[in-house]
């Protein structure tokens, strides 16, 4: 079995349905002896540009273990779903179970006050002394 990184964009219209359509392509690989080291649900986001006039859509990261007809059958799925406008599926070396770049920054931001991007704050330091030239 080799290891896969599949992303997929989810029309926004279709949002409410995503979770069904993760664990049917979840049951689909495990189903066959496979394994799903990493799946992160990324929600809806701004598209880089837009696709059949769609500006936001739903995204989905999953790692995945299987063999060569389960990703058969999971590309065939993702073709002929009207709901799923894009995905990319790329070959990895090694299985991937640390959280990706994208949750890493929600996460920073979500621990940042107001929402604001951590690295926005000034450090307090440079604050008192802006402060006290004033």
């Amino acid at each position: 079995m080799k290891h896969y990184e599949i992303v997929f964009i989810v029309h926004p219209d279709q949002s409410e349905q995503v979770p069904a359509m993760v664990e049917r392509y979840r049951t689909t690989i495990t189903g066959k002896k496979g394994t799903i080291h990493r799946l992160e649900d990324w929600g809806r986001r701004q598209l880089a540009y837009p696709i059949a006039k769609v500006h936001k859509a739903h995204y989905v990261l999953m790692n995945i273990e299987c063999g060569d007809a389960t990703l058969t059958e999971l590309e065939h799925a993702f073709k002929f779903n009207d709901a799923v406008l894009r995905h990319l599926i790329v070959a990895m070396s090694e299985p991937v179970v640390a959280p990706s770049p994208m949750m890493k920054e929600e996460k920073a931001k979500s621990l940042s006050p107001q929402g604001a991007p951590a690295s926005a704050t000034p450090p307090p330091a440079a604050t008192a002394t802006a402060a006290s030239q004033a």
